[in-house]
């Protein structure tokens, strides 16, 4: 069984540290995912550690700092950078996440929320459209991690990336840890939240690990990256491709990275997860 986009089973976030066993690796359907920040360069050896996994095996960009969510205009240097590097790399896929990171000209280290309104829906979609035309390709927008409640909502979060995607043109990358903690952290039920997801717009899942706050215990959890995908996550994972197919799937580890054998692994439970039939 193949994914949707013809050929990529699951893949890895590609860390330096891997970069010859990476290089090496033969799997079938491997690939490898990076943010596109780390490599907004005109030259030198992180673009030439680039150009050389390319050559071998097909790369995603994933983009954390674009702030599609912002109330400022896009940042068009930004953009032009980020196109240039698409022009090189001729990504698999592009990605970037329902949130914000900048305001008045300051930059924050974080992906922030936002209050869904027809307001920020029809700005979005804007920031969506603008980007497309400026990268001359379709991105895929994530579902973000969510911590506390916010009021004012006006669209139910499903719905929102739903009719952005149907505004923009634009695909959808699920990410089930993002739903699992938000879940535990809001209090909805993330296998009901999946199941209302629409899956025809996906072209990419992301898995990862997370944590419990180190002052509130498991009444919070955090979006950290830094362990295994939990039980709990490939469980929801499963249900996932059960109910709409196969996607490319990444295997996320920003933190406490163990061994390149010890993520192939992971992987290769991703990569036989998306072998199983899909409900009729």
């Amino acid at each position: 069984m193949t994914t949707q986009d013809g050929g990529l089973s699951a893949g890895l976030g590609l860390k330096p540290a891997h970069f010859d066993e990476a290089l090496a690796a033969t799997d079938a359907g491997l690939w490898f995912e990076v943010h596109a920040e780390n490599h907004l360069v005109d030259g030198g050896p992180r673009l030439a550690w680039l150009d050389a996994v390319r050559a071998r095996h097909p790369v995603s960009l994933h983009g954390v700092s674009l702030s599609l969510a912002g109330e400022q205009p896009l940042d068009r240097h930004h953009l032009a950078r980020l196109a240039a590097l698409v022009r090189r790399i001729d990504p698999a896929l592009v990605s970037e996440h329902l949130a914000w990171s900048g305001a008045g000209g300051r930059h924050f280290p974080d992906l922030l929320p936002i209050v869904r309104d027809d307001a920020a829906l029809h700005r979005i979609a804007a920031h969506i459209a603008q980007t497309q035309d400026i990268l001359g390709r379709r991105i895929a927008l994530e579902n973000p991690s969510h911590y506390l409640h916010i009021d004012g909502h006006d669209w139910d979060e499903v719905d929102f990336l739903g009719e952005l995607a149907r505004r923009t043109g634009c695909a959808l990358l699920l990410d089930i840890n993002n739903v699992h903690v938000s879940s535990r952290n809001l209090g909805f039920d993330a296998a009901a939240w999946l199941d209302r997801f629409p899956g025809d717009a996906v072209v990419e899942i992301h898995l990862a690990g997370h944590s419990i706050d180190p002052a509130l215990g498991p009444a919070l959890l955090i979006d950290s990256h830094d362990a295994p995908v939990a039980d709990s996550v490939w469980a929801l994972f499963r249900r996932v491709v059960e109910r709409i197919g196969p996607r490319p799937t990444l295997i996320e580890r920003d933190g406490n990275v163990p061994s390149f054998a010890a993520l192939m692994a992971e992987r290769q439970r991703a990569h036989t997860a998306l072998q199983l039939p899909v409900a009729a």
